[in-house]
């Protein structure tokens, strides 16, 4: 699991704050189980949230510059921010501040990873940037002191550090890290644009309206599933409280998912708060042979083949 990479990637080995860059490797994700209870008075929502890293990654890459800035390239660039709401800029402010220097720094962004697209693209630059930065500046950071500033960044943000399999409490972001017991296959399908996440939580409460919503729980089966690397048993124990919500905004995504589970597909899920669809399959041909079904049925812009579990955020 990712979660020994992440600790001692944190640590600044072999690198200074004399290094002329840094470079951080950071995973996708996949939600096995998102389980949403009701909306509190704070407008969050408690969840269980089931991570699994993918091998799909960005690279965030700090150098030493006049001022804070950030460079994007890869797919959809075009759609990432790149003043101070992107969330790398945001970790580097957040990290500078608690050692009262200043963020002096360009962040380059190689963007693989879906964007907007429920895959917690936005969080993993986040937590490269973070990690990235602290190496550059020779901070050496302790784990612990990481993980605070990820969850300050958002609820997705500190698994991107951890990687491997995770459950999130809270608003996701208390982890309690997971065994995994084998690799499991995937094919995640791009949908044209995104979908807003504070949207999608709000049809889930539309849809709610009047109706009492469970605490949310790990599911027992799916935790086992996980631990014995048993892609069968994990496949019949997929959930997303928010697919619902999702396909309500992008009914087209009904289109999607029938067309990922008649090729093959062990099953389906929207990803996270969509409107990237997810597909576990059985092996490496019959990823390929999703994808390619995914992508001749013309219902999605792309189709992406990945594995887990991966390593969290790493100093390359």
């Amino acid at each position: 699991m990712g979660a020994g990479t992440a600790s001692g990637a944190g640590t600044g080995v072999g690198t200074g704050s004399g290094a002329p860059s840094v470079t951080v490797r950071v995973p996708a994700k996949v939600n096995v189980q998102l389980a949403v209870g009701g909306a509190r008075p704070d407008g969050f929502h408690d969840l269980a949230n089931v991570f699994l890293a993918v091998s799909l990654h960005d690279e965030v890459t700090a150098t030493p510059a006049a001022e804070l800035t950030i460079t994007c390239e890869g797919p959809d660039a075009d759609k990432v921010p790149l003043d101070r709401t992107n969330l790398a800029a945001r970790a580097a402010e957040l990290l500078a501040a608690r050692h009262g220097i200043s963020p002096d720094v360009h962040l380059h962004i190689a963007k693989d990873i879906p964007v907007a697209g429920g895959m917690a693209g936005g969080s993993a630059d986040g937590a490269g940037a973070l990690l990235a930065c602290d190496a550059l500046w020779g901070l050496n950071s302790s784990r612990a002191e990481l993980l605070e500033i990820c969850a300050e960044l958002g609820s997705d943000v500190p698994f991107s550090l951890v990687g491997g399999a995770a459950l999130g409490v809270g608003r996701g972001e208390r982890l309690t890290e997971l065994p995994v017991g084998g690799g499991f296959h995937w094919v995640f399908a791009v949908a044209d644009g995104g979908l807003s996440t504070p949207a999608v939580y709000g049809e889930f409460d539309r849809l709610n309206e009047g109706v009492t919503v469970p605490e949310p729980a790990a599911s027992p089966a799916l935790l086992d599933a996980l631990a014995t690397g048993d892609a069968t048993a994990l496949a019949g124990a997929l959930a997303n409280d928010l697919q619902p919500a999702a396909v309500s905004l992008r009914p087209s995504l009904t289109a999607t998912l029938e067309a990922g589970t008649a090729a093959g597909a062990l099953a389906a899920l929207v990803s996270g708060s969509g409107p990237t669809t997810a597909f576990l399959v059985k092996d490496e041909d019959a990823a390929r042979a999703v994808a390619d079904a995914l992508i001749a049925s013309g219902t999605c812009r792309t189709a992406r083949v990945a594995t887990s579990p991966a390593p969290g955020a790493l100093v390359l």
